[in-house]
């Protein structure tokens, strides 16, 4: 199933995100996960890869094993950093051999390990060019990704709506924001979207917070704010998992129900390779 193609049809769609474990252990692990989530009937699944490709081999074979062994529509991210254009070819090649037909079209992270990290000579500058070159080579549903609260690296908020501008004119069906916990600034986001004149659909994506110390970290590196009433309550459970929990999962519960009561096409969840927390969000949204 081509994901494009599942917006708009029926009910919200509701999707989930894996990164590729580093072990034997943790794939079985995943697997589980996986297994677990697929009784909330998501419309797909996504599996992330390392900056510059580095875990490129991990995350084709697990997309793929994920729709032949689950039956579960399957999308790759691809991030166009670490590789040059044949390299990208063969990787569609053999997604296309799998029976993927999705891709998440990325610039990605230069590999921290690296300094002087640079694109291959016959490689990719930015998720456009990439989405251009799947676009043009066929047989794939792209997606890509925007920020609500501006890339990190954009000067402006203005440069970042252009670059997405390009990246939907190149290629990309649908765009999946990255995590953000305040819904006005991602409505607000919207609006200029439409006003920029895209129509793709614009996904929300939500993270449960399980650990006060690494949602920090994650939204000042990607360039997230925390709502101070928010940053109130983390404050009070810091170094407290169960009550970071409990806090994460109700934060994230009532911001979903505000986006689905506001229209959104669909959630995308950053599970962080977990089960619970994003059952119990689900639950409350779905079987109340």
């Amino acid at each position: 199933m081509r994901i494009a193609e599942l917006y708009g049809r029926h009910d919200p769609v509701i999707s989930f995100e894996f990164f590729p474990p580093k072990t034997d252990a943790g794939f079985r692990s995943l697997f589980r996960t996986i297994e677990d989530l697929k009784q909330l009937d998501p419309g797909f699944v996504s599996v992330t890869m390392g900056a510059g490709g580095s875990t490129r081999t991990k995350t084709v074979d697990l997309v793929i094993r994920i729709q032949r062994e689950l039956g579960i529509t399957a999308m790759a991210h691809l991030p166009c950093l670490g590789f040059d254009r044949p390299a990208v070819g063969s990787i569609l090649d053999t997604l296309e051999g799998g029976q993927v037909q999705n891709v998440l079209a990325l610039r990605g992270d230069v590999p921290k390990d690296q300094p002087d990290f640079a694109p291959p000579e016959d490689g990719f500058a930015h998720a456009n060019e990439l989405a251009q070159f799947v676009a043009a080579r066929g047989g794939f549903s792209i997606g890509g990704a925007c920020y609500p609260e501006v890339h990190p690296e954009a000067p402006s908020a203005e440069v970042d709506l252009e670059n997405l501008v390009r990246k939907v004119q190149d290629g990309a069906e649908f765009v999946i924001s990255q995590l953000f916990f305040d819904n006005e600034k991602f409505f607000a986001f919207v609006d200029r979207v439409r006003a920029a004149g895209i129509e793709v659909p614009v996904v929300p994506g939500i993270m449960p917070i399980t650990s006060v110390k690494s949602i920090r970290r994650m939204t000042a590196l990607g360039g997230g704010s925390i709502p101070n009433e928010l940053d109130h309550e983390l404050s009070k459970v810091d170094e407290d998992d169960e009550a970071t929990l409990e806090v994460g999962i109700t934060w994230a519960t009532e911001q979903c129900r505000e986006l689905l009561d506001r229209g959104v096409p669909g959630i995308h969840f950053y599970t962080l390779n977990r089960s619970p927390a994003t059952r119990r969000i689900h639950d409350a949204l779905f079987r109340a």
